[in-house]
């Protein structure tokens, strides 16, 4: 169990973490822990590294529900299509674990390639319904690429809860599947998107962007939370709003990958006007923004 006192404690001392580059050296810290502190608890926060105050957010989320928090920072290979940007990927370890001690991270697991995919590995990890659409169309390699190394995350780090970004709607949504359909003992825990004060939700590849693009870019959050307004009134159908907000984006100078609204739950494309009494749903959107692929989405947003 976690207080909010534990947690301003852990900050505190802006200790270093233990940096860990094994999963049986993992499962040991973590076993010693428990060992040391029974009925304590244990959060995972996935990463890919290159850490900004969106994933700090993660960490902060975690330490609401656990007393130690391990951070994992791996640029996962499976995920990365050929042309993908795999080896342009920015990777700054030195800088991420200053960050982690910063918000009393207890671990930093830094796993090689070859630690999470040894030689003879061929397991694949499937969650088919929910990854098929949207960035599954044109990333059809990427969610099980996310199945697969997340489930070996959440087996190595043997945590009570697992915090994930909602930025990453539905990629969130796959990993609460793949999570509850295989019974799986982590608590998967959803954290709402962190944005850069113009409405740009943050994300490593922002870095990408050139000054001029970076003053275009929150027009998505801006015509999604549009959109999101519409919908949540009862002012729009659908596909009426869903097409001035595609309109919006390419007369902004970005070229659409997917803009929809879905049902929050199954990802479905809505055809039918949400209810205006609180209708589940979410609009969803990624883009191209010159070379840099952005995803964002909104809930309800009632006015």
């Amino acid at each position: 169990m976690t207080s909010g006192a534990v947690h301003q404690r852990e900050i505190a001392r802006n200790d270093v973490p233990s940096v860990i580059h094994t999963a049986a050296g993992l499962r040991r810290a973590v076993a010693a822990w428990r060992a040391a502190h029974p009925g304590d608890e244990i959060a995972l926060v996935p990463t890919m590294g290159a850490l900004h105050e969106g994933h700090l957010a993660l960490v902060d989320r975690a330490h609401a529900v656990a007393g130690a928090v391990i951070v994992s920072i791996f640029v996962n290979p499976t995920q990365f299509a050929a042309n993908e940007d795999f080896g342009d990927y920015p990777r700054t370890l030195g800088e991420d674990v200053h960050a982690c001690g910063t918000r009393g991270v207890r671990w930093v697991f830094a796993p090689s390639a070859k630690e999470m995919y040894p030689p003879g590995d061929q397991t694949e990890v499937t969650v088919p319904t929910l990854a098929e659409g949207l960035c599954g169309t044109s990333r059809p390699h990427f969610f099980g690429g996310v199945a697969r190394v997340v489930l070996k995350l959440l087996n190595i780090a043997g945590a009570d809860f697992a915090v994930f970004g909602e930025k990453d709607y539905q990629q969130l949504q796959v990993i609460r599947r793949l999570a509850e359909d295989l019974h799986h003992p982590t608590r998967i825990v959803g954290a709402p998107t962190v944005r850069e004060s113009d409405g740009l939700a943050m994300s490593s590849r922002n870095r990408y962007l050139t000054p001029e693009q970076r003053q275009v870019a929150p027009e998505l959050f801006s015509a999604l939370t549009q959109v999101s307004r519409q919908l949540a009134c009862g002012d729009a159908e659908p596909a009426q709003a869903v097409h001035a907000a595609r309109q919006r984006v390419t007369s902004a100078g970005m070229r659409v990958d997917y803009l929809h609204a879905v049902d929050a739950q199954t990802l479905a494309v809505l055809t039918d006007r949400p209810s205006p009494l609180g209708g589940s749903f979410r609009v969803v959107a990624a883009v191209w923004l010159g070379t840099t692929r952005l995803i964002d989405n909104v809930g309800p947003i009632h006015v």
